[in-house]
């Protein structure tokens, strides 16, 4: 399995707090089946976000799991937020938050609120080249309400990404239910493990695969978890996907009748 949101890199943000505890995450997502991690510190105003400092803890940390025989390789991102100045940092150099410098960017909204103009946003972003990643949708506030805009933003091209926990429940009943409506309407594109500790926010996928293989068929977890993820970790285009349920039923033409009676 591929997990292309992971807060690793000690010290880097509210994730891992030592070289020791990246090294013990590391270790356990390993041995839950992950093979491919994104280091993807969050990019906000209160964690600044130095692709030159993180591309060495990257590297340091890599050696050291090679050392330690810990079959894991890591990759580069960041958690995007949809600020003023990292909108116009990605406009002028989209690769310094994108996984592996390439053409995927995860982006995190806020849990309380939409931004403005979201939709020109995420319009744009593809215009210069970008494919977003809206990171865990199931655990916004507006959206749990109404999955209006998400359908909205997909039928635009902007890909969902599904926190694991969310799927298990560990990220509490509403995610959970949220979760499973885009999941079996599948409006997800993947499953990843937000991991920040191996207490609270670990890093594991296995339990939300199984789950997702036994409720939505083993074709579906293996694009969620593998094939998607992979694409994006090695920056190539995505594979077939199934097709997504109820995203493009109110775009048919309607007949004169319908126009007239407004329905």
């Amino acid at each position: 399995m591929i997990d292309i949101h992971h807060h690793l890199l000690w010290d880097q943000d509210d994730g891992a707090t030592s070289l020791d505890l990246s090294i013990e995450m590391a270790r356990m997502a390993a041995n839950d089946g992950i093979t491919h991690i994104a280091c993807t510190p969050h990019a906000n105003g209160h964690y600044p976000y130095l692709p030159e400092v993180i591309s060495s803890k990257v590297a340091e940390l890599q050696h050291l799991l090679d050392k330690e025989g810990i079959d894991l390789k890591l990759g580069r991102g960041c958690d995007f937020h949809m600020s003023y100045d990292n909108i116009e940092q990605a406009r002028m150099d989209a690769s310094r938050f994108t996984l592996n410098c390439g053409g995927y960017l995860l982006v995190e909204i806020p849990d309380y609120a939409i931004p403005r103009g979201l939709a020109e946003t995420f319009y744009q972003m593809q215009l210069d080249g970008l494919t977003p990643i809206l990171t865990h949708p199931e655990r916004n506030a507006t959206l749990q309400k109404d999955s209006s805009l998400i359908m909205e933003w997909l039928r635009g091209g902007v890909l969902v990404q599904v926190t694991a926990g969310s799927v298990t429940g560990r990220m509490g009943k509403t995610a959970q239910r949220v979760a499973h409506e885009l999941l079996s309407k599948r409006w997800v594109h993947f499953l990843a493990t937000d991991a920040h500790n191996t207490g609270s926010r670990p890093p594991k996928m296995r339990e939300a695969h199984d789950l997702v293989a036994d409720k939505y068929g083993p074709e579906y977890a293996h694009l969620l978890c593998v094939s998607n993820p992979l694409a994006a970790f090695l920056n190539k285009p995505m594979p077939p996907q199934l097709e997504p349920i109820d995203l493009y039923e109110n775009l048919e033409p309607k007949s004169w009748w319908q126009r007239l009676l407004n329905r």
